[in-house]
């Protein structure tokens, strides 16, 4: 669909999973990814994770009310709109408590299920629960007349609490030691000082992205929406964790797995037309998008890899660290190829 025809509506929809077809053709109608939709419902004022966007899509009981207005209003649906989709949602659900259901239905369960259950219920159960889970164990029934085996005296709370914690510290002083010798055999030592990190060369699987000269790795801001990659610690940069994949050719592609908003492909927006394009994260197959990258080797020796968007609006541009190349939080977009590489050169470790 195009934006230039009317919005699609769901006042046809007489199923929960034709309403979540109605959802998915307005989607498509907006033209917007899961990544801009949460954007525009952010500047709204509504909270709408990428990653709650594509389960409701993928389900087959209608959304949550808040979810389908926020969804709705970032599509771009005028506030009577906005009113209908409502409208038909509670229909739908209203009709799906009072039939019962049909043989090999699907059970309700996750945010659907806790809209049925009674929260003072709930509540009974979890402090029944805690109860439960605070209490000392029951002392072990008293042996029968004719046994003569002399009834074991259940320890008091303190020697019990004592054992306890002479357990955690052997365990804790265990996991020390083994740290310490397995740093050791890699040719460290328990402070962590290490040799320089080696350079390694692309290969298909998961890796993480080392900037050579400052060796801060690409990551993301946590909780933001734009996708924007920078780099950062690379203790801390498993937001998200990236993989290579070889295509046709000499070109890969940079996947990213994120734990908020799922699989993606790093790339180029509007096909690299600003001379300074931002290096994102976002879904994989966008048209508009530079996806497809060379990883070219530099240098003799080799001392690094160039990361050149293959296709890119801006010829001869290289993914360059921006700003500071040794600051951590400068962000990664597309610049052109510099003769010293300098900001612009990586290795690719291995990821376990």
């Amino acid at each position: 669909m195009t934006r230039g025809k009317s919005a699609p509506d769901a006042r046809g929809a007489r199923s929960p999973a034709e309403f979540i077809a109605c959802l998915q053709a307005l989607k498509d109608w907006s033209g917007l990814t899961y990544r801009q939709l949460s954007a525009r419902a952010e500047a709204r004022g509504d909270v709408l994770p990428r990653s709650t966007v594509a389960n409701m899509l993928a389900r087959t009981t209608v959304p949550r009310a808040e979810l389908l207005a926020a969804f709705v209003r970032a599509c771009g649906a005028t506030p009577e709109a906005v009113a209908e989709w409502e409208a038909v949602r509670k229909e739908l659900a209203v009709r799906g408590r009072s039939e019962p259901p049909s043989p090999g239905a699907e059970p309700v369960d996750g945010e659907d299920a806790e809209d049925l259950e009674d929260p003072e219920e709930r509540d009974e159960e979890d402090r029944d629960e805690e109860e439960r889970s605070l209490a000392w164990p029951v002392p072990e029934p008293a042996p029968d007349a004719g046994d003569t085996t002399p009834a074991r005296i259940p320890a008091p709370p303190r020697a019990r609490l004592r054992r306890l914690l002479v357990g955690v510290v052997a365990v804790t002083a265990l996991v020390t030691a083994t740290v310490s010798i397995v740093v050791f055999l890699r040719g460290g030592d328990p402070g962590g000082h290490q040799g320089p990190p080696v350079l390694t060369a692309p290969a298909e699987g998961p890796v993480r992205i080392r900037v050579i000269g400052s060796d801060l790795c690409l990551g993301e801001r946590r909780g933001g929406r734009t996708g924007q990659i920078y780099q950062r610690s690379c203790a801390g940069a498993a937001v998200p964790q990236y993989s290579l994949k070889r295509l046709d050719g000499a070109d890969w592609r940079i996947v990213s797995d994120h734990p908020d908003y799922g699989p993606g492909c790093s790339g180029l927006p509007s096909g690299g037309r600003p001379a300074e394009a931002a290096l994102e994260d976002s879904e994989c197959g966008d048209t508009t998008r530079v996806e497809r990258f060379t990883l070219e080797p530099y240098g003799t020796p080799v001392t690094g890899y160039r990361v050149r968007p293959a296709g890119s609006a801006t010829p001869d541009t290289c993914v360059t660290v921006l700003g500071d190349p040794k600051a951590e939080w400068s962000r990664l977009a597309q610049s052109p190829c510099r003769a010293d590489a300098r900001g612009q050169l990586f290795s690719f470790d291995r990821r376990s």
